[in-house]
């Protein structure tokens, strides 16, 4: 981009508007180099990156850079094996600082995607051991006594001398104090002194260091504590040493790390800008434009940006539009209008936001070129014509139709009929070649040209008549018309003669009617687009605050499931603990009883949640009243858990089963159905069954004839045990008749187990007597 027209569109100016939000060095550098340029791919990364810094904001609000200096010569000090100073230490160390923090704040983003801006958080480097060491310098630039042994040993004698020179001073002030002006220690020439009284100055011998004006006073440094004062100088001499190696020590440790120094300020500044970029867009209601590869511009509400109180515009320039030519007399706006689209252009071709609602679209120019303002020369005794015609034919020779180019008050300095022609002429040279150029001037001429020439449109800056003054509002598509007999009258001038005036110009008092009414109806059709656009910024808060909410809920939700999972897992463990302690419990007991596995069974069911279970019984439900049961079914009797057949359904609803060898009757809610493998679903994950391996099946038939009392008992007990452990029934229990000792232990036995619903001897042609049948609950 040229030079010439970042000094006429005042382009620093511009730049100095962002300054007041940057808070490091690297920043300021940053923006002092800042270059408009004509690479599409660049722009789009620099307006996301201001983009991706608006949703950071939004996660972050208080997201801040600390202050920072430049160390662009700490860093060249380093690179050639120089030594650096305190203050170039404390520069160095606040940029590591500044580098950590701003690491620190990008590693705990949540709920934010960042492109462009990662690139520039994940290269920044951090040292976390330079800086620990650094820490040896405070930030009031004093090297802490803790850099080096020797330098706290240094550091202790010169407190110990001190200390004892104040000490001999103290007593000279006790013992001798009549012989002082003032019982008070004073320090001369970096000496802590006494002020002795004249007549008594060869009664405490010492070195002599000043008198005072009158000569009543004479300032003595006493014998005792000069060599105690040339011991401390001594120690500040090592002092100083010491501190000198320690500097020399801590600039070869940083020297290896410059080059990454030297990309983190670049980083730091980088980010501290693209942050200021972001502030002055919130500021002044900027806004990132749209790109167009067609060099289309469509520019709403757009205003000046070194203007206080700018009136914003529309402006179309469709990459059908080659000319746009604004008429109408002078101090209108018209100049205003040429820089604001100037301006607009450079700031975003330099990455910057613009003073421009959402929706703003700009186009990529190589270069723009202008031709502003009074270029009047008396050393080269060049009029105002000649200059600008000057600088015209120098544009018209280097432009292409990748440029934009910028003309105010264009013909104008000259004859009017020669300068409208010659602008004119300009005009088409540049319509020709498909250059887009927006122009300004006062020649009635040139509104015939915007009105018959295709690719060229009118356009005319607004005049409120009854102010007499310019409202500055730019209309697009209307031609300038001169307020002149308007004004006339209102200044009071006689309607006779602006009545003679008017008949004697009746051709243009017409086209001025017809521009009153363009400018009429483009009036209205803005004041419905302001309106519309009220409504979008309505809707653009709105989805914002909507925006804000979501994230706030989605945090919160994050939250609530991170609590919900910690406690699930709390569960867990302790259900894991329990039922482990309960199945270590059964383990160690060599004979299982069944009220202790029916104990046992019950605390491991108290491990589930009671919410869990009630769902789990839903569920069951559900899962029971999801078929009906019929005639041929495979049941399980709940009561006894044995498996059997329906074989015939009664009119009251119940169903006859077949089990074993007995048949029963059952109620619905007494039994439960076999799923069959056609009615079970494919389960996402295979469900690991556990089963118990014994050498032959449970046994349901119990044979105590020819054992002794006792251990027909036992085996009658491990026998009930295990058919309940089994599920099963019912048993039979072979006694026989003999004596009927073991039959009535038999009986005795069943009686008192509370898990036995009822028994009895077995049928004649089973057994009778010999044989008693047990029926469990």
């Amino acid at each position: 981009m040229n030079q010439k027209i970042l000094e006429t569109l005042e382009f620093d100016k511009v730049k100095e508007r962002f300054r007041p939000f940057l808070t490091t060095a690297q920043g300021n550098l940053e923006l002092d180099a800042l270059y408009p340029v004509a690479e599409e791919g660049r722009l789009r990364a620099l307006f996301a990156e201001m983009t991706e810094m608006a949703e950071l904001f939004i996660a972050s609000p208080q997201f801040a850079i600390g202050e920072t200096r430049d160390i662009s010569t700490v860093v060249a000090r380093l690179a050639v094996e120089g030594q650096l100073n305190i203050d170039e230490f404390l520069a160095l160390k606040r940029v590591l600082e500044v580098s950590k923090s701003l690491k620190d704040t990008y590693d705990n983003l949540e709920n934010v995607t960042l492109d462009q801006l990662s690139r520039l958080f994940e290269n920044i480097a951090v040292f976390p051991q330079l800086q620990g060491s650094l820490q040896a310098i405070n930030d009031g630039g004093f090297v802490e006594s803790f850099a080096s042994p020797e330098l706290s040993r240094i550091r202790r004698s010169i407190q110990e001398g001190e200390n004892q020179i104040r000490q001999v001073l103290q007593d000279i002030l006790k013992k001798q104090g009549d012989m002082l002006v003032e019982t008070m220690i004073v320090n001369r020439n970096g000496r802590n002194v006494l002020p002795v009284k004249n007549t008594y100055r060869n009664r405490i011998p010492g070195i002599v260091h000043d008198i005072s004006a009158s000569g009543t006073t004479v300032y003595i440094e006493p014998r005792a504590v000069v060599t105690l004062n040339e011991a401390i100088t001594n120690a500040r001499a090592d002092e100083r040493h010491e501190i000198y190696r320690i500097l020399t020590e801590l600039s070869n440790l940083v020297r290896p790390h410059h080059q990454a120094f030297k990309n983190n300020a670049w980083l730091i500044g980088h980010l501290d800008l693209v942050r200021a970029k972001h502030l002055f867009a919130r500021t002044h209601q900027a806004t990132v434009p749209k790109l167009s590869k067609e060099r289309a511009i469509q520019l709403l509400n757009v205003r000046h940006p070194l203007l206080e109180n700018p009136v914003p515009n529309d402006l179309h320039f469709g990459k059908d539009l080659t000319a746009i030519l604004i008429t109408g007399p002078n101090t209108g706006g018209k100049t205003i209008m040429l820089k604001t689209l100037g301006l607009a252009q450079l700031m975003a071709q330099s990455g910057l936001p613009i003073l421009a609602d959402s929706g703003s679209r700009v186009g990529i120019f190589r270069q723009i070129f202008a031709d502003i303002g009074d270029e009047q020369s008396i050393e080269q005794s060049l009029s105002t014509f000649s200059s600008h015609m000057t600088n015209i034919i120098r544009i018209l020779a280097d432009v292409t139709e990748e440029d934009l180019v910028l003309f105010d008050e264009l013909g104008a300095g000259t004859d009017p009929q020669e300068g409208a022609a010659l602008a004119m002429a300009i005009l088409e040279d540049l319509r020709l070649r498909m250059i887009k150029t927006m122009a300004t001037t006062h020649y009635p001429e040139l509104k015939a040209y915007g009105i018959n020439t295709a690719y060229a449109e009118n356009a005319s800056m607004a005049f409120d008549t009854e102010t007499l003054s310019p409202t500055y509002r730019f209309l697009q598509g209307v031609p300038g018309r001169s307020n002149a007999f308007d004004i006339a009258r209102r200044l009071g001038l006689s309607d006779v003669i602006v009545k003679e005036a008017q008949a004697q110009s009746q051709g243009d008092s017409d086209v001025n009617t017809i521009i009153e009414k363009l400018e009429s109806q483009t009036t209205e059709t803005q004041r419905r687009l302001e309106r519309i656009r009220e409504v979008e910024q309505e809707n653009l808060k709105f989805n914002r605050a909507l925006k804000k909410l979501y994230q706030e809920f989605s945090r919160e939700k994050d939250n609530e499931l991170a609590k919900a999972r910690a406690e699930a897992q709390e569960l867990v463990e302790l259900a894991l603990t329990e039922s482990e302690q309960i199945l270590k419990n059964l383990h160690d007991q060599a004979k299982l009883k069944p009220h202790q596995i029916i104990e046992a069974k019950a605390q491991l069911k108290k491990l589930v949640p009671e919410e869990v279970r009630l769902a789990q019984n839903k569920v069951l439900k559900k899962a029971k009243k999801s078929r009906a049961a019929k005639v041929g079914d495979d049941i399980v009797v709940l009561a006894y858990g044995q498996r059997g057949t329906l074989t015939k359904e009664l009119k009251d609803g119940r169903f006859e089963a077949q089990v074993g060898l007995i048949k029963m009757t059952l109620k619905k809610d007494e039994f439960d159905l076999v799923k069959k493998d056609a009615d079970l679903q494919p389960m996402a994950k295979p469900i690991n069954v556990v089963k118990r391996s014994h050498t032959k099946g449970p046994s349901a038939r119990l044979d105590l004839r020819g054992k002794r009392y006792e251990e027909a008992v036992q085996e009658l007990d491990e026998f009930i045990d295990q058919a309940l452990l089994n599920n099963l029934a019912q048993v039979d229990i072979v006694h026989g008749i003999g004596t009927g000792v073991i039959r009535e232990a038999v009986t005795k036995y069943l009686r008192a187990n509370k898990h036995v619903k009822s028994f009895g001897y077995a049928p004649q042609n089973a057994g009778g007597s010999g044989c008693t049948i047990a029926i469990f609950k």
